[in-house]
């Protein structure tokens, strides 16, 4: 499991979302102000790739370096907050919008264009923040769309997973989904990153706190009853997104600075740590997947007009005989915390959450002082 495990973590105080709401837009006013003073306008995306400075020092380059794969242009797609690589369709790119969207998923093709719009009928659309593409219980090829954001820290006692059917054939049309509710067995929490393992088909996901934690669904998931979530591990600070391997043989998990890779045990589990991934600078990182092959990362933000790059999988972590998944590289190990960071960009996105974070709490202290 990821770096370790702790049991009987207390749970904190119970306010009401009305509370929590005032709480959290003082703290976003914070994050739009540190903000907008940390980050330069970022330097303009050309297919080749300006990635310079994205390998983590003391870390041996890659073979090839981030370049853009596409660009999503589509106007109906401005909180991209998703990825997934189809296998069943070469070259087809599932994603789909954050909040307050419709349930809809998108399939782009190679240059960004959507190909079709699958509508999830009688699925909702609350605070969709990942997908993950995995199989049914007759082990058909599935698409899995996770409403599981809670941006008021605890305000929803569930959240759902919806499942449609990946179609044989790709074109616009409207599909019966599958509700499963999720529960997390040490109290609700807000979290963006769902992975399925392709070997196991079981789901995982991860907390998006400044201490995050990993949890594990049961070993199949019912749409009958609720499935409860057991944390198995820690995982890095304010993951946005994750994916397994096509292979299961690794994973990956993001954050707003970077990423991190891991080994999986033959469990299914993610394991331990390979190393770090530096990726390219964007605005609202809060997707990542790999390629169908399994040799390539896929990173996407938020937004309009946002590019999707491409980053190599570190050597030792790519589909091939020769490689070993628990191989260590050599040198620094923390692009995922920002160190590789010129001008400080990722830095000051990480302080102003850090404030923001701690004016948030104090709030919320204060409230909760004055209705004793």
């Amino acid at each position: 499991m990821i770096i370790g495990v702790r049991h009987g973590e207390g749970q904190g105080m119970s306010l009401r979302p009305s509370r929590r709401r005032r709480a959290v837009r003082a703290a976003a006013a914070l994050v739009l102000l540190g903000t907008a003073s940390a980050f330069p306008a970022p330097a303009s995306a050309s297919p080749a790739g300006s990635a310079a400075g994205s390998v983590p020092g003391g870390l041996a380059a890659d073979a090839r370096a981030p370049k853009v794969a596409f660009t999503i242009s589509d106007p109906r797609i401005t909180e991209s907050s998703g990825l997934a690589a189809s296998v069943r369709h070469p070259g087809i790119v599932y994603t789909h919008n954050d909040s307050g969207g419709v349930p809809k998923v998108y399939a782009l093709g190679p240059n960004g264009g959507v190909r079709a719009v699958l509508t999830l009928a009688g699925a909702g659309a609350r605070d969709w923040e990942g997908m993950a593409l995995g199989k049914d219980e007759q082990g058909r090829p599935a698409i899995y769309v996770a409403d599981i954001g809670d941006n008021l820290g605890g305000a929803w006692p569930y959240v759902t997973l919806y499942r449609i059917p990946e179609p044989a054939q790709l074109r616009t049309q409207s599909i019966q989904a599958t509700r499963f509710r999720l529960k997390y067995a040490d109290g609700p929490r807000n979290a963006e990153t769902v992975m399925i393992n392709a070997r196991t088909n079981r789901l995982y996901i991860a907390s998006k706190l400044f201490s995050g934690a990993l949890y594990e669904g049961p070993a199949r998931l019912s749409s009958g009853r609720s499935n409860t979530l057991r944390k198995i591990g820690d995982a890095p600070a304010m993951a946005t997104d994750g994916a397994f391997a096509p292979d299961g043989r690794t994973c990956v998990i993001r954050t707003y600075f970077g990423a991190r890779l891991y080994s999986v045990d033959e469990d299914g589990r993610p394991g331990k740590s390979i190393r770090s991934v530096s990726l390219p600078f964007q605005g609202q990182g809060e997707s990542i997947t790999y390629t169908a092959d399994g040799r390539s990362f896929l990173a996407g933000s938020e937004g309009q007009n946002q590019p999707v790059y491409e980053i190599p999988v570190p050597d030792q972590a790519k589909p091939s005989p020769a490689a070993s998944p628990g191989a260590k590289a050599a040198g620094k190990d923390n692009a995922d915390e920002g160190h590789n960071d010129p001008g400080n960009v990722r830095t000051g996105l990480f302080l102003a959450l850090a404030i923001a974070g701690a004016v948030c709490f104090g709030l919320v202290r204060r409230r909760g002082g004055r209705g004793t």
